[in-house]
């Protein structure tokens, strides 16, 4: 991998894992609708800002339907599951719940017929969900109706981020990644934001919570969606993705280390073998190199 390059993964895992702490300011301070609402559409609005004083050229080829699908799955989806289920659970179990969207992703493109599973995709998907059983049957903290409630809520995200993935792999090709990223934010930011008539923001927003807010939107939604999409298509899609097992490394430790979040030593073989199952799945282990072979043979 390039020095450039490596710097991009080391990036989206750092600012992917530190989000999860300020989701949680976030959602505090404006509301998991609120949280998702203005995240998006701060996103977009940004973004299509700098390209006009970039005077980038931007080509919204495609058409809206298919950046709609992908707004409602990759962004409102992910990120209402994320917004409402994290506080819930905790971050070090949302961000360890987030590393099987590998998982889901290589499930629904078999449906689809992108990838073909291999034998040892099975085992890795097998593998996976048996770590899911492990995270949400063995926690560290009392099995509540709300802790499962947010665990079904990360899992639903999950499955929101990879659908969109493969939706946009499939009917996005050939669109820029900053165009990608600006109509899927705007597109799932205009969904949610009738969903603020129902849960409206709860207080007034101190100066300190608007600066989170664009932090998340800019640096952790922006900055990041549009390095990941330059990264799919350096190195591909394969190992790209597996960013998110260092994701989930960094906000672990982040939630160990500063918020003082418990695992149960089962979550932590379950979280293990979670990443194991991606790996499988990725096809990312290291394979035994074949024997040289004899001189003069």
């Amino acid at each position: 991998m390039a020095p450039r390059d490596l710097a991009a993964y080391v990036f989206l895992a750092l600012a992917w894992g530190a989000s999860f702490l300020l989701l949680l300011q976030v959602v505090d301070a404006f509301g998991w609708i609120g949280a998702v609402t203005l995240r998006s559409l701060v996103t977009a609005t940004t973004l299509f800002l700098i390209a006009r004083t970039a005077r980038r050229k931007l080509a919204f080829s495609a058409s809206w339907q298919a950046f709609a699908i992908v707004g409602a799955t990759t962004v409102a989806g992910q990120l209402i599951g994320l917004s409402y289920g994290t506080p819930l659970v905790g971050t070090a179990m949302a961000a360890i719940l987030v590393a099987t969207i590998p998982l889901f992703s290589m499930l629904i493109s078999q449906v689809w017929g992108l990838e073909r599973l291999t034998r040892q995709g099975v085992v890795g998907l097998v593998l996976g969900f048996g770590g899911i059983v492990l995270l949400v049957g063995f926690p560290a903290v009392p099995v509540t109706t709300g802790f499962v409630i947010g665990c079904i809520a990360c899992v639903a995200a999950c499955i929101c981020a990879a659908f969109g993935s493969n939706y946009a792999s499939r009917y996005l090709k050939g669109v820029g990644s900053w165009e990608i990223t600006i109509g899927s934010f705007m597109t799932g930011g205009i969904m949610t934001l009738p969903l603020l008539l129902a849960v409206p923001i709860p207080r007034i927003p101190a100066p300190i919570d608007y600066l989170y807010l664009l932090i998340q939107a800019i640096v952790m939604s922006g900055l990041t969606y549009i390095t990941y999409f330059r990264l799919v298509s350096v190195i591909g899609a394969t190992k790209a993705i597996s960013v998110e097992f260092a994701v989930t490394v960094v906000a672990v430790l982040i939630g160990a280390l500063v918020l003082d979040e418990p695992l149960s030593l089962p979550q932590l073989f379950g979280a293990g073998i979670i990443i194991l199952g991606c790996a499988l799945v990725l096809d990312l282990l290291p394979k035994k190199k074949a024997p040289p072979t004899p001189a003069g043979a």
